[in-house]
């Protein structure tokens, strides 16, 4: 079976990158309005040794979806670093539920941005987070 029957509708590849998700890959997005809502198919590479995600997973990406909506709305030249993180672990997920991020923002200003992210677990909530990120613009190449 591919990666993508195995997606729910409506979420394409997500095509950014790094080197730290790279043992999550595939990453997965979801276009809605004006935020991105993050998916993945729960593996092996996202668990600890007990057979459930892993908390460092799950707050990584979801400070991952918190800084890229907040960039998106920003309207893409600016670049946000985080400088607060906190995760809620309300329940476990296992490996084969399908996750997702999905942001609200709480306010965005010129400084800093203030998020949550929830993220669910076959539609059944897991963990929230809350984020402040530092507001900075991307250089410009000369």
């Amino acid at each position: 079976m591919s990666d993508a029957a195995n997606v729910p509708a409506g979420f394409e590849r997500h095509d950014r990158r790094s080197p730290v998700t790279e043992p999550w890959e595939p990453l997965w997005r979801r276009l809605q309005d004006d935020v991105m809502v993050l998916g993945v198919r729960a593996a092996q590479a996202h668990c600890n040794s007990r057979g459930f995600v892993h908390g460092g997973v799950i707050s990584a990406l979801s400070d991952i979806a918190m800084g890229m909506n907040g960039s998106r709305r920003l309207g893409g030249v600016s670049m946000l670093v985080t400088v607060n993180l906190s995760v809620d672990f309300l329940h476990s997920a296992q490996i084969g539920q399908w996750l997702e991020f999905e942001t609200v923002f709480v306010k965005t200003g010129g400084t800093l941005c203030f998020t949550q992210a929830f993220m669910n677990a076959d539609g059944h909530p897991c963990a929230r987070a809350n984020a402040v990120f530092r507001v900075g613009r991307k250089a410009v190449a000369a």
